[in-house]
This record gives structure tokens, C-alpha cells and sequence, in this order.
């Protein structure tokens, strides 16, 4: 992942960047068109923007609730203890697992903030009871089931 800033790229980049964030779907004519280059040019840098690190994908965003995943669950993580062998082990098997959308290394409370989807709270019992609290070091979780999605995913500000 590019760890640079915005310095290194041009209004045409930045331009690309910000249309492709806003809509995937856009055809190579399409964005083209929208940055005021030609396509073969346009290619040309939304491929570099790709190889450099800038751009790291491309899907689909999906309704959650529409194939079964209405519920959004944040679990605060505390490990037993706080060594580079531990957070490893802990990073490794939360890799692994499906359920798990985002896991952060945190500051304050927690070591680790997941964010899970799951059908309702019996699945998240499920999982708990069988997969989280079995996660390499884990001493304590805090659970908290989000009522509402105010801002979910939001463009980046640049």
C-alpha cells in the first residue's frame, strides 16, 4: 500500500482517484471523459495508480441485510498479554476467520477493535462462545451491537 501523500500525484490523478471512489462501475471511455484525457492515456494512469499502491481494488459494495448479515457487531479485544508473539498470534487466527470484516490495533481500552457481521445475536452467540473467545491470548471482549449505521464506508476526504 502506498504510504506516500497526495504531493506525488497530479489533478489528473487525484481527479481519477476521486471518480473511481465515487463510482467503480466507470468504463475506461467513461472516465476518460469525466478527467478530460484520452483513453489510452486515461489507462495508462489509472494503471499506475494500480501498480503503485494507490488504488487496491475494486467491488462491489453489498447490502448486508439482503444475503443474511443484518447484524453489526463491534467487539472490543484485550489480550492477556502485550508482546509482539502475542499480537502476531492473535492477527493470525483473526485473519483466518470469515466473520471478522476489520480488525484495528488500537490505543486506550482494547488492543484490538473487530468488526463483524453476522445474522442476528444468536449467530453472534455462536460465534462467541466458539471462535472469539477461543482467539489465541484473549483474556476479555466487550461486545457492542450497533442499533444504527449512521456513516458506513464513507469516501476519503482528499
Amino acid at each position: 500500500m502506498k504510504e506516500s501523500s497526495t504531493e506525488t500525484l497530479d489533478k489528473i490523478d487525484l481527479k481519477i482517484l476521486r471518480a473511481l471512489q465515487s463510482k467503480g462501475r466507470l468504463t475506461n471511455a467513461e472516465l476518460a471523459d469525466i478527467v478530460s484525457v484520452s483513453p489510452a492515456t486515461c489507462h495508462r494512469r489509472t494503471q499506475r495508480l494500480f501498480d503503485e499502491g494507490y488504488i487496491t481494488g475494486v467491488r462491489a459494495e453489498i447490502a448486508p441485510a439482503a444475503v443474511g448479515l443484518g447484524a453489526l457487531v463491534m467487539v472490543g479485544v484485550v489480550l492477556d498479554r502485550s508482546t509482539p508473539e502475542s499480537f502476531a498470534a492473535f492477527e493470525g487466527a483473526v485473519i483466518a476467520m470469515k466473520d471478522v470484516l476489520d480488525c484495528n490495533l488500537v490505543a486506550g481500552d482494547f488492543d484490538y477493535l473487530l468488526k463483524i457481521r453476522v445474522r442476528d445475536m444468536a449467530d453472534f452467540n455462536k460465534l462467541h462462545g466458539e471462535k472469539l473467545i477461543a482467539l489465541p491470548g484473549v483474556r476479555q471482549t466487550r461486545t457492542f451491537f450497533v442499533m444504527k449505521e449512521v456513516k458506513e464506508n464513507a469516501r476519503l476526504p482528499f
